[in-house]
């Protein structure tokens, strides 16, 4: 695997060494000083080209990064709804043989961001256009308050969903439950983990994409709890999963509000439906 200097090496040498690129800034957790390094880190990088066209119309000039076990170009994938309708941007996902990974983006100089992440750290600026960026950090991802409107909004959507979860598992029809207790019902259980870890810490920190820093603000008795919520394909598991979800959720969105001083999200009509569901005889 190749270290972190010579990755570094290949990505600005290739923007030194291009008239094209004017400007280089990395993006993500390799620059957050909160983040533990290690090998499984993506380099995300941005270029600022003065041509972008002249990129795209040859992609295999990425090839200069390193044998490339699978590449993705969501800008050119209709899955992202991606038709070329932006002439000013362009990303190249590359993971590479070597286990390493570059999230390339390419935009137009002409178009610069008006606001910058603030997880980003100038490599390379040839032409002095990027403007002054504050130390890297990652207050951009802070769980954010939520206003009494989408806390109840939350609550709402989490019951509401527990019922299709419910008649799916009664009907025996798996997919369907699954994808509702782990599409919209986990969605905002996970929303109110962060409401919760937020007002734990005064909405000053990131719990990372899905949640994935939950474990280390969570004390351990609510941590297990989470965990109890991930089920197999059992239908009875399924089951017990869904009310671990409902007990969570009681739980820590009772103490939510009660930090914000909102009226708890609790349906307790909507839990006994549930278990009235459960219990019901298959015909």
């Amino acid at each position: 695997m190749r270290t972190s200097q010579e990755m570094m090496d290949v990505i600005l040498g290739t923007a030194k060494q291009d008239a094209r690129v004017r400007a280089v800034i990395m993006n993500g957790s390799r620059v957050n000083p909160l983040v533990t390094p290690d090998r499984f880190q993506d380099y995300d990088i941005v270029y600022f080209v003065s041509d972008i066209e002249s990129f795209t119309r040859d992609h295999s000039w990425v090839d200069v990064f390193g044998e490339r076990l699978i590449m993705q170009m969501p800008d050119a994938m209709q899955l992202y709804s991606g038709d070329g309708s932006n002439p000013h941007r362009f990303a190249y996902l590359m993971q590479f043989t070597d286990g390493n990974r570059i999230d390339l983006t390419l935009i137009t100089t002409a178009h610069l961001p008006d606001k910058f992440d603030s997880l980003s750290k100038v490599l390379l600026d040839k032409d002095g256009i990027i403007p002054f960026l504050p130390e890297a950090n990652d207050s951009d991802y802070h769980v954010k308050k939520p206003s009494e409107k989408d806390f109840a909004a939350c609550s709402n959507e989490f019951w509401w969903v527990s019922t299709y979860v419910a008649k799916g598992l009664w009907r025996r029809e798996l997919p369907y439950a699954k994808a509702m207790m782990e599409g919209p019902v986990r969605n905002m259980l996970e929303r109110m983990i962060a409401w919760y870890i937020g007002t734990k810490n005064e909405f000053g920190v990131s719990v990372g994409s899905q949640g994935k820093y939950f474990e280390y603000y969570l004390d351990q008795a609510t941590w297990n709890a989470y965990v109890a919520t991930f089920t197999d394909g059992s239908y009875e598991n399924c089951w017990r999963g869904l009310f671990a979800m409902c007990d969570l959720f009681i739980k820590i969105g009772g103490e939510t509000a009660e930090s914000l001083h909102y009226h708890p999200p609790v349906e307790m009509q909507v839990y006994e439906y549930l278990e009235k569901v459960r219990r019901m005889p298959q015909k």
